[in-house]
């Protein structure tokens, strides 16, 4: 009620509603992550009522930047561990990374007091850095949306595989499936025909004995004697070669079955090996193979790359295509009056350097003008009183030389006198 008859008062005092008379029902800014995420200078963004809905907009865009990469890299690692902690860490940190350098890229752009052309040439890096982001973001996100059909192409090309690895298999164990199988067989050969040879001796006595031999004489006879006897001694003495033979027959096929089971084994060790370890790029293979050989595949699998490489994008392009408003002249005067103040300052501090090293210079020089007076005229004094000793015979070069150098020495070094100042 009090804002109320405070509104009224307003309208019954002025004749119309003024700014004023809404401040209490003012909502707090509910925009400020937004413009967090757009890489605005908040405190001055909050002065220009007008420019609040563009970097919200900006700030919207670059989170959805951070979403999709944040779902491909959590799709693209779970399908390498298989892991929920892994997946949601890497997924979180991948995004950040994203988010930060798109970020980064926009909030360096400026809009203000640079031409259109210099900005092109300042967005084609920014963009070909964000298509690059764009086409690593999309891939797993395109594997997601056909996982159906990928799955059914990877069980196509998981048999392939097999079959591949089966007929290198059988190549690797074909010479010595061959030479033992041939082996085998002229075993095998042999003993056939000791057991047909021995099969006919049989018969030989066997048809003499009851009359439909040789003799067509039924009963023991001399010829069936002799011809049973023949396969008796025929019988003894293949006997032991039959046994060699049924042993080697079975040594042959213990490699054949040793080596049919080593080809299973191998078999189904890589099936095994195949079907656990179809990751990611076996997807991606999948993917690619569906794309080429499938148009409508490629042409969806194209579009909707193109889409998630726009929404990477979005973020440089709009800032790009975003007209000059208050908040970039502001932000732009800003940035030169610091910029002009900090030169300003360094420029000071310069010339305040300049100007004491040039009065320490001239007090240098006045001091080395003086030292040099003083020392002209002590050493004029000196040399007039050796001149006077050595007209009175008294000068001794020995006892005075010696001591006028170190006295010269001592003013030089303490007054940090060179000969070279004086010229």
């Amino acid at each position: 009620m009090a804002e109320t008859n405070n509104g009224s008062d307003s309208y019954r005092n002025n004749g119309l509603y003024t700014y004023d008379s809404f401040g209490e029902n003012k909502k707090p800014n509910d925009n400020r992550f937004l413009w967090w995420c757009s890489g605005a200078h908040q405190k001055l963004l909050k002065e220009f009522p007008s420019e609040h809905s563009k970097y919200s907009g900006l700030g919207g865009v670059l989170l959805a930047t951070f979403i999709l990469a944040s779902l491909s890299a959590g799709y693209a690692i779970y399908t390498v561990f298989g892991s929920l902690f892994w997946t949601f860490a890497f997924a979180i940190i991948w995004g950040l990374i994203i988010f930060n350098f798109d970020r980064f890229l926009v909030s360096t752009m400026r809009k203000y007091g640079i031409s259109r052309r210099k900005q092109i040439w300042m967005a084609v890096p920014r963009i070909a850095l964000a298509l690059l982001i764009g086409v690593v973001i999309a891939r797993p996100l395109e594997m997601k949306i056909f996982e159906k059909e990928i799955n059914v192409k990877m069980t196509e090309n998981l048999h392939k595989k097999i079959q591949l690895n089966d007929s290198l298999l059988a190549m690797e164990y074909k010479s010595q499936l061959q030479s033992t199988e041939e082996e085998r067989q002229r075993l095998l050969g042999r003993k056939l025909a000791i057991e047909d040879t021995l099969h006919n001796l049989q018969t030989a006595y066997v048809q003499e004995a009851d009359g439909t031999g040789g003799s067509r004489q039924r009963g023991i006879e001399n010829i069936t004697l002799l011809k049973q006897d023949a396969y008796n001694q025929a019988k003894i003495q293949f006997a032991p070669e039959l046994i060699l033979l049924d042993k080697s027959i079975r040594s042959q096929d213990s490699i054949l079955l040793n080596a049919k089971t080593g080809m299973q084994e191998k078999r189904k060790q890589y099936e095994v090996a195949a079907i656990s370890n179809m990751g990611f790029l076996e997807r991606n293979k999948a993917l690619s193979d569906l794309s080429s050989e499938e148009g409508s595949v490629f042409f969806a699998s194209l579009l909707i790359s193109l889409l998630i490489i726009l929404i990477e994008i979005g973020p440089v392009l709009s800032k790009l295509i975003m007209p000059i408003g208050p908040y970039d002249i502001a932000l732009a005067k800003e940035e030169l009056l610091q910029m002009a103040n900090y030169e300003g300052e360094i420029r000071k501090d310069k010339e305040d350097r300049f100007e004491k090293r040039k009065v320490f210079h001239e007090k240098q020089k006045e001091m080395s003008e003086q030292l040099a007076e003083k020392l002209t005229r002590l050493q004029q004094k000196n040399i007039d009183t050796e001149l006077d000793k050595w007209e009175r015979g008294e000068w001794k070069p020995e006892d005075h030389r010696a001591s006028m150098d170190e006295v010269m020495r001592k003013i030089k070094y303490q007054y940090q006198f060179k000969e070279e100042d004086l010229l």
